[in-house]
């Protein structure tokens, strides 16, 4: 029998996409509150341990078979820069380009106006439903919550983001993003979820994968064969052709971008490659960076409107929602290099432990925490908080496929975000007065001198402790003993072992 969750029969007529249970993102909490929730959670930490070393080996081993990496990845970094350097010509080239082949370019400033260019389209096609891939640009616009509040159903089609939108939930990872649950999980949030979304619910499956997949292929082929209207991201757009490239590991994507009349690509102006040659080289470092694969099991191509197959009403909204005023900071521009792979995410020792909820934006992990504040500014905690969500350790450096170098650009946010509390708060901060201090203290080396006699008697009361634990002392010293274990100081100090030196020779 054939389900319409328009109609009323014997399956309840199903909801609306779900808005997130919290709202926006910006309503999360600073990341330093959030990763002590997360950190509550040993499941998680079991799940992403698991998954991330699972991924991390399998890219590492992809990688080790290209002798050319290096070059690859310095050819990936040169592309990207290009582009960078003369974004207004390629745009205007890839308009061009898509418009002789039959495609609708519109043009979106910010979030707002791209999800009222998607909610009028689908209006204007008359249908009160819409068929997804997987897209990180429409979670950063919100726009499933625009199309549910438009009376529009979104419905996910990916498989991980179909567990994250029936589970109620949000993705954690730019391309897993149910890395935080595990197959009984999911196994559950079928069973629960499924009967409620205009399909009947499954019977009692277990959490086999092949048995799980299955069951989201029967709940999704009704959504697929009826749907007049897709919306997909884009991984790239070639400004030469104006050909539009989605890669994907499932078929979804390319069931979204066969079957629907009318299909919507939303995508940042920073996903233009120069020439169609340029695709070989991201279509070698994208796959095995993201998914540890030497190729794509799917690659879309489409130029334009071919008559008579696949859909006949193409539109690319091409978006900018703060990406120009990235490419304005000679440092942060970097960042719009990224491809979206997550290679930087699986060797990061901070996600691996928190996941990515704690960084409360679309964009978590390293390459969250340089490009979500650059986009959005430095005004709310949440940002504020993400730069220095990293140990600098480097190793997302070294990972990277196009050459970011996450490090330095996190450094250089953490001083836009020191200068922007001292530009607004008229009072210094605790932080500020705390390093004057520091500094009038190690200014003169008969203070510094001062400051260790102070230590090394502190250390002779104490001398059975090995490490200072929380001070009871408000502010800054109390949250960074509370999370760290800072060594007693030695009983014997630095200079005294050196004049005692200087007296045994």
């Amino acid at each position: 029998m054939s389900i319409d969750h328009r109609t009323e029969g014997s399956v309840a007529k199903p909801r609306l996409t779900p808005a997130p249970p919290t709202g926006s993102y910006l309503g999360m909490p600073a990341f330093p509150k959030g990763v002590k929730k997360e950190l509550e959670n040993q499941q998680l930490r079991r799940n992403l341990r698991h998954a991330t070393t699972t991924i991390r080996g399998k890219r590492a081993l992809r990688a080790a078979e290209v002798h050319d990496w290096e070059e690859l990845r310095v050819a990936g970094e040169q592309i990207k820069n290009r582009v960078g350097r003369h974004l207004d010509h390629y745009l205007v080239q890839a308009e061009e380009a898509m418009t002789r082949a039959g495609i609708t370019v519109h043009w979106a400033r910010d979030a707002e106006e791209a999800n009222r260019i998607v909610v009028e389209i689908a209006k204007s096609k008359g249908t009160d439903e819409v068929v997804k891939i997987k897209s990180m640009v429409t979670q950063e616009t919100e726009l499933n919550e625009a199309l549910e509040e438009a009376g529009i159903a979104a419905w996910e089609t990916d498989l991980a983001e179909l567990i994250v939108q029936l589970g109620h939930d949000r993705p954690s990872h730019i391309l897993v993003p149910a890395i935080h649950r595990n197959r009984s999980e999911v196994r559950e949030i079928f069973l629960e979820e499924m009967g409620n979304w205009g399909t009947p619910a499954p019977p009692d499956i277990s959490d086999d994968p092949p048995e799980l997949a299955a069951a989201a292929r029967t709940h999704l082929r009704e959504k697929f064969l009826r749907a007049k209207v897709a919306i997909s991201g884009g991984n790239f757009i070639v400004a030469e052709t104006g050909s539009v490239v989605i890669v994907e590991s499932e078929g979804n994507g390319r069931m979204c971008l066969t079957l629907p009349e009318t299909l919507i690509s939303v995508v940042g102006i920073e996903k233009l490659l120069p020439t169609f040659e340029d695709l070989e080289v991201f279509l070698r470092l994208l796959p095995r960076s993201s998914t540890g694969e030497r190729m794509n099991p799917y690659t879309s191509i489409w130029t334009g409107v071919t008559e008579g197959d696949g859909p006949q009403d193409l539109h690319v909204v091409l978006l900018d929602n703060g990406r120009t005023n990235v490419l304005a900071d000679p440092v942060g521009r970097e960042a719009l290099r990224c491809i979206r792979c997550s290679a930087c995410m699986n060797v990061c020792p901070v996600y691996e432990r928190v996941g990515g909820h704690a960084y409360g934006s679309v964009y978590p992990g390293p390459i969250g925490s340089i490009l979500t504040p650059q986009l959005r500014g430095v005004a709310s905690p949440i940002d504020q908080s993400l730069p220095f969500a990293s140990s600098l350790c480097g190793a997302c450096n070294d990972v990277c496929p196009v050459r970011i170098p996450i490090s330095d650009i996190l450094v250089h946010m953490r001083h836009k975000v020191v200068e922007y509390k001292r530009k607004t708060h008229k009072l210094p901060t605790g932080e500020s007065l705390l390093f004057k201090g520091i500094g009038w203290m190690m200014g003169k080396g008969q203070r510094l001198a001062g400051a260790q006699v102070a230590t090394q008697a502190a250390a002779r009361l104490m001398k059975r402790r090995k490490y200072i634990g929380p001070l009871p002392i408000p502010g800054y010293p109390s949250a960074w003993t509370n999370a760290r274990d800072l060594p007693m100081p030695p009983a014997q100090t630095f200079r005294e072992w050196w004049d005692a030196r200087e007296e045994q020779r």
